[in-house]
């Protein structure tokens, strides 16, 4: 999931700044009442070296979508130690920890487990050498190659500290160890198996994301929509084969799908509101098996990107009717009009709460440094995390930001010779975790205080 690079020369700070920011708490001298233990900052220094390990341990042990056993055990265990009331096995692998500290507001915070099939290639000490077989049947490596290895890590990080921390707030604290995002399937997993019904029902949602798109350290987010619908697509062409010598005795499904694969971008271009983003990309064609043979069918793969419903209605709806359209122009009977199958169900995009996710970049910025703090712009990437807020749109209050993993002079370089850094789902991902788990760690436990406010 990656948004524009443009946005790091204009606000990418160096490293320097999070030892800095680190040392001088501004959220700690306008909250007396967290004065009574040792500031957040430097609670989360004391933590670190720990929490570390086990990031190097959850690295070199990933688990497939659905498979996240270990990963969940160590996610529950250290909730147990913390004093959360923990369950396990919540849509199929997932953990859920609650934490009552009295009245007020339920708060939410997700961490997503599940690593992918990726075959590591980042000369860590500690790189994954584990391999595995995924729901859908396919052996490969196994790499955490998104970062959830650092959103766990993260997620324990929070637990301690705001178990640490009772007295300074008051509410109930729900934490949720995630399945396979990276399915777009885990948080309607949990949904489905009663984490409204069993748990307490949240008032805030509140998760964050590794990202190589921003510099170490430096917290972003985007208020409204801030990553996309990502619907896959299969349509199969229907033609009449034949002899490659002879093509007038056929009907060529490839040419039929090669004026579908430049036709259907007029959807985008020209039905669709210039205003409104999307994406329709054609990422596998196959057809035909021998050069003198014309076949009978053509298949394709589509992912189609966008924000809105009424745009991904619109997009969907334009593909099958553009798909029939080139049957017809080809001359081709009603009984062999494309199949569009469009794949369900499918990652629904993700809106953060527009005003509250200002007033949340607004106290991070007071917390942290305004240079750390961004307002960034939305991904096309996919993310399910989204799912629990569209639960209850009318009272659930959502938040997913972003935590740059990258030094700025790193993602300078590299944009200056027209190149990028390691991007999630590259196998040579390696982000600097203790900036990314440190700065997360710290931001998710101000936010969730900042929401659950002791009253005197």
């Amino acid at each position: 999931m990656t948004y524009a690079l443009r946005m790091i020369r204009k606000f990418a700070v160096s490293a320097s700044v999070f030892a800095l920011s680190l040392a001088v708490n501004p959220a700690q001298a306008a909250n007396p009442s967290m004065g009574a233990k040792p500031p957040i900052d430097e609670r989360v220094r004391a933590e670190l070296p720990g929490l570390l390990e086990i990031y190097r341990d959850l690295h070199a042990n990933p688990e497939l979508s659905f498979q996240e056993v270990r990963s969940a055990a160590i996610m529950a265990k250290a909730a147990r130690a913390a004093g959360f009331e923990v369950t396990e096995k919540v849509g199929k692998t997932g953990i859920v920890a609650v934490l009552r500290n009295g009245p007020g507001p339920t708060v939410l915070i997700r961490a997503d487990m599940d690593g992918l099939p990726v075959v590591e290639q980042t000369g860590l000490p500690f790189a994954s050498k584990r391999r595995g077989v995924s729901t859908a049947g396919v052996e490969s490596g196994i790499m955490h190659a998104c970062g959830h290895d650092t959103h766990m890590t993260a997620w324990i990080g929070v637990a301690r500290l705001m178990a640490e921390h009772k007295a300074d707030w008051s509410g109930t604290l729900v934490m949720v160890g995630q399945p396979a995002e990276e399915l777009g399937l885990g948080a309607r997993a949990m949904l489905e198996d009663g984490l409204y019904s069993r748990f307490p029902k949240p008032d805030y949602t509140l998760a964050f994301h590794a990202t190589s798109d921003l510099a170490s350290a430096v917290i972003g987010a985007t208020p409204g929509y801030a990553l996309a619908n990502v619907d896959s697509v299969d349509i199969t062409f229907h033609g009449l084969g034949g002899h490659g010598s002879q093509p007038h005795k056929t009907r060529d499904p490839i040419v039929l799908a090669s004026a579908f694969v430049s036709r259907v971008q007029t959807v985008i271009s020209r039905e669709k509101d210039p205003k409104e983003p999307a994406v329709v990309t054609v990422g596998s064609f196959h057809a035909g098996a021998k050069h003198n043979i014309i076949s009978d069918k053509a298949e394709l793969q589509l992912t189609v990107r966008s924000y809105s419903d009424e745009t991904r209605n619109s997009l969907l709806a334009g593909i099958r009717r553009v798909a029939e359209g080139e049957a017809m122009v080809a001359g081709l009977p009603p009984a062999l009009k494309p199949d569009v199958v469009v794949r369900e169900p499918y990652t629904r995009s993700t809106y953060n709460t527009p005003a509250f996710t200002q007033d949340m970049l607004g106290m991070l910025g007071q917390h942290f440094g305004q240079a750390r703090v961004l307002t960034t712009e939305p991904s096309m990437g996919g993310e399910d995390f989204g799912e629990f807020g569209r639960a209850d749109t009318s009272n659930i209050k959502s938040l997913i930001f972003w935590v740059g993993g990258y030094p700025a002079d790193q993602i300078a370089r590299a944009k200056a010779e027209d190149g990028s850094v390691p991007s999630t789902h590259s196998p040579f991902f390696a982000p600097e975790a203790d900036k990314v788990i440190g700065t997360a760690t710290e931001a998710l436990t101000v936010t969730a205080m900042h929401l659950m406010p002791r009253k005197s």
